[in-house]
């Protein structure tokens, strides 16, 4: 089974739990105040086990499904034996960095919760976008397809000017952060790793993008 339906899996067994009991919500959720008073460092991690509601959990688990078994087998090709665990190993350690600005700015503030994996999702979404930058990705429903080194440079910019503006629930820096940390991440590990020449590939297909087929229909 792979490392990708194994962490979903997971999730959706304790999302649900959390849906069910205030207290496993408020056991997992992550809350600044709770780490910096009572060192619960554990919450870095168990946030991203738990979601607000059904909708959140299902478009979060979506886009992993989606993203994330292309993006293991992709580590597996460069990293061999290695592959799964670097692969689970970047997929924990988004969790953390993604909320490290949001702990910084709200650690004594007993007011601010944050939980959800779309953090992480985001660094295998575009960790995937590394590997396969003119792979066509859209959104749920329409059927128009860009290449995805131009959805993610689009993905950022949106999400910085909607966290900018506020007034949602959605955590826009940490699709931010996760986003660079994904990026950063596979860059760095097959550097060191690997002979995969990952930046050398990347740049030659965005230079061979014919413009006149930005957009793909289905």
């Amino acid at each position: 089974m792979s490392i990708t339906l194994i962490i979903i899996i997971v999730t959706v067994i304790v999302s649900i739990f959390a849906f069910r009991s205030h207290k496993v919500m408020d056991d997992l959720i992550f809350y600044p105040t709770a780490i910096t008073e009572k060192n619960q460092y554990y919450r870095f991690i168990s946030y991203g086990f738990i979601h607000a509601d059904i909708s959140h959990l299902f478009f979060n688990m979506y886009a992993f499904y989606l993203f994330g078994g292309a993006c293991e087998n992709s580590f597996v090709n460069i990293f061999g034996n290695y592959g799964k665990t670097f692969y689970l190993l970047m997929y924990f350690l988004a969790l953390i960095a993604c909320v490290i600005p949001d702990f910084n700015k709200h650690k004594t503030n007993p007011g601010y919760r944050s939980l959800g994996a779309s953090g992480a999702v985001s660094a295998v979404v575009f960790a995937y976008i590394l590997f396969q930058p003119l792979q066509g990705i859209g959104l749920l429903f329409i059927p128009i397809f860009i290449p995805g080194f131009l959805f993610g440079i689009i993905f950022l910019v949106v999400s910085y000017f909607l966290g900018k503006k506020g007034g949602s629930r959605i955590n826009h820096s940490a699709h931010i952060w996760g986003a660079i940390f994904g990026v950063v991440f596979l860059i760095i590990f097959s550097h060191f790793f690997s002979t995969y020449p990952l930046i050398d590939n990347f740049m030659t297909a965005v230079k061979g993008l014919d413009l006149r087929h930005i957009f793909t229909t289905y």
